[in-house]
């Protein structure tokens, strides 16, 4: 009585259109930033924030993803002591 859970994987274009969001978000920004009145460094700074930005953001869906599935594993594990439990468990054996 094992359930195992069906990895779900993302469609070709669901892929597809993250990957051109990311790319017109980034496209987009970095056009705002290089058309901005501002100075030379204030464009410079602007741009290594968006840089460090995209990069946290990497970081913290890794993370959250990481975290996901180390509780999906502990999950399975804690399922099949459990299941291992209930099938050594003689409920008509006398105490």
């Amino acid at each position: 009585m094992s359930d195992t859970p069906v990895k779900q994987q993302s469609t070709a274009a669901f892929y597809g259109q993250a990957v051109a969001s990311f790319a017109v978000a980034i496209v987009a920004t970095a056009i705002g930033i290089f058309n901005l009145e501002a100075d030379a460094w204030v464009r410079a700074f602007l741009g290594i924030a968006v840089l460090y930005l995209v990069t946290s953001a990497f970081t913290l869906a890794k993370i959250i993803r990481d975290r996901q599935e180390a509780g999906q594993l502990v999950s399975r594990v804690d399922q099949a002591r459990l299941e291992k439990l209930l099938a050594a468990h003689d409920p008509f054996e006398k105490l």
